[in-house]
């Protein structure tokens, strides 16, 4: 057995189904051990596909997704996609080839510093330089991955040490025990909430890491407390839900912004700084905070908690429940606010317009897919109306990167989400930019049998670019570009390809693309000038209710 054989065991000792990668020369030990192992190597055309399905992998299922690459270009293709993990806090384990370590003290052909490169954008990364340290270097590896923050982590492998033999075996893996909040700190907690008039949750992607929805919406529906949801927190309470007001996270003023405006505390759960930051919803630093979450609070001048509950979210939200005598209905501004959010959203229903608004697009995506079917947003224009008006029932059912904010993530991120729950309808949320920025991983896509659907938000340019420079400037620039024949280029690819052609259209052509047994493309235009029209409203927004 040599080392690169022993590597690819304790890939199997860790669960690993999926192994996401590109071949190369310095890879091919590992690639070899592969090829004999219940793993299944997943060959992309990009390695920046391969981090996102990796990313998208581990965020839907907890596990750490593992992906691979050579050394030099392919480590730089790499990281993007590691580090839009390591900020969202999705669990991922990346291998690099490398040269021999007989050939790195020399100007060598290739060769990169990767584990330094790799530093900056990873939990820990390290590189075996003995074989028999392999079993612990993969446990390591995974156990930082998957614990709480959840992030990338990185193990770089010269192609000599990777043939060399060795003897050893993979490590049991630990079992983790729950960890709870102090007794002292639920108390303060509860009756700081039985106390306050306003209260508001605010909740993250941690809740959702920590599998809380449950307790979540129980915690607020027996204490009255409104809920709003950061980009990443969507569905950790149904939106249907009489106390969700949404989702928090804009830029710009909006509905939510008068929750903050009139609490008088607020409940952050799972929250992470990242996911929107404190200084644009508490700039001046006046709102008590309550944090509860499985680490404690971040530093920030506008984030100081007057109390901090550490531990199982679960667990903390069930007893400070049982400790609060907070009574009554939810605060009546709440009620209002879900009136006017509500009304908003649903004056899209029947608008025929075309090229078609983003509000109205969004609204009939949500008619055609189920709760739990998957929706994955990549960056751009449209990640933001997708924020604002794509509500969901259960958690990680619309994905969005938005710590890292990577475009391109869309399509091979559907992949992942497609291997993870093949039962479920996929769609692939992306702008005319985000998509031709990894549209090759479709050929991936129709290879593993992955069908997917890809709509595409067609402007015909970088929509949020343009959005932010008008709000800026009053005018753009450098912001458009032409596009292929999109239905064209998925016919080319053995795809199923459509083009909206009216408002009324949409509906029926997402069904018929979500019925397809290979990935689809929907060229879609849409129509961005409510980008202006929405930051002229939100600007004039009023709060008095």
């Amino acid at each position: 057995m040599n080392t690169a054989e022993l590597l690819v065991r304790c890939l199997e000792n860790e669960g690993v189904r999926y192994v996401f990668g590109l071949p190369g020369e310095e890879n091919l030990q590992v690639l070899k051990a592969l090829s004999g192992s219940s793993i299944q190597f997943i060959t992309v055309r990009h390695e920046q596909g391969a981090a996102f399905m990796a990313d998208v992998y581990g965020r839907l299922t907890g596990k750490a997704g593992v992906c691979l690459s050579t050394l030099g270009p392919g480590a730089t293709n790499l990281m993007t996609g590691v580090a839009d993990a390591n900020l969202d806090g999705a669990p991922l384990v990346a291998i690099t080839g490398q040269v021999g370590t007989d050939r790195m003290h020399i100007e060598s052909h290739q060769y990169l510093d990767l584990v330094a490169m790799f530093s900056p954008v990873t939990k820990w990364n390290t590189q075996i330089v003995r074989p028999s340290n392999t079993p612990e270097i993969v446990r390591k590896a995974f156990k930082i991955a998957q614990s709480e923050k959840p992030g990338a982590v990185h193990i770089d492998l010269p192609e000599n040490i990777a043939a060399m033999p060795v003897e050893g075996k993979p490590l049991e893996r630990d079992k983790r025990d729950k960890s709870y909040a102090a007794y002292q700190t639920i108390n303060e907690a509860a009756v700081a909430i039985s106390k306050a008039s306003h209260p508001l949750l605010l909740v993250g992607n941690g809740a959702i890491r920590a599998k809380a929805s449950d307790a979540l919406t129980e915690f607020a529906t027996q204490l009255n407390i409104p809920v709003a949801n950061t980009f990443m927190g969507k569905g950790v309470i149904p939106y249907t839900h009489p106390l969700a007001l949404w989702t928090a996270g804009l830029q710009q003023r909006d509905y939510i912004s008068c929750a903050f405006d009139h609490t008088d505390l607020v409940i952050a759960v799972g929250y992470d700084l990242i996911e929107f930051s404190p200084k644009k919803w508490n700039p001046e630093g006046k709102i008590p905070i309550i944090h509860i979450g499985a680490l404690p609070a971040e530093i920030d001048s506008s984030y100081i908690p007057i109390v901090e509950i550490v531990g199982d979210i679960s667990d903390s939200l069930t007893e400070i429940l049982r400790r609060s005598d907070r009574q009554g209905k939810a605060p009546a501004y709440a009620t209002e606010l879900r009136s006017d959010i509500r009304e908003d959203y649903e004056q899209y229903a029947t608008d025929g317009e075309f090229p078609i608004k983003p509000q109205k697009l969004i609204y009939d995506l949500r008619q055609v897919l189920g709760p739990e079917d998957i929706l994955i947003s990549d960056v751009g224009a449209h990640k933001m109306w997708i924020a604002r008006h794509y509500h969901c029932d259960r958690p990680n059912t619309c994905l969005i990167s938005n710590g890292f904010a990577a475009m391109g993530i869309a399509i091979p991120g559907a992949i992942a989400a497609k291997l993870v729950h093949p039962d479920r309808k996929v769609i692939a949320a992306t702008g005319d930019g985000g998509f031709m920025m990894n549209c090759q991983e479709l050929e991936t896509a129709l290879r593993v049998g992955t069908a997917f659907v890809t709509l595409i938000f067609n402007d015909g340019g970088y929509g949020l670019i343009e959005w932010k420079q008008q709000d800026h400037y009053g005018e753009s620039a450098f912001i458009k570009f032409g596009n292929p024949d999109f239905v064209k280029f998925a016919e080319s690819m053995g795809l199923k390809g459509y083009r909206v052609n009216s408002a009324a259209e949409l509906i029926p052509t997402l069904k018929e693309a979500l019925n397809q047994e290979v990935p689809a493309v929907i060229d879609c235009p849409v129509d961005y000038r409510e980008n202006y029209l929405f930051s002229k409203k939100s600007g004039g927004l009023n709060c008095a209710i």
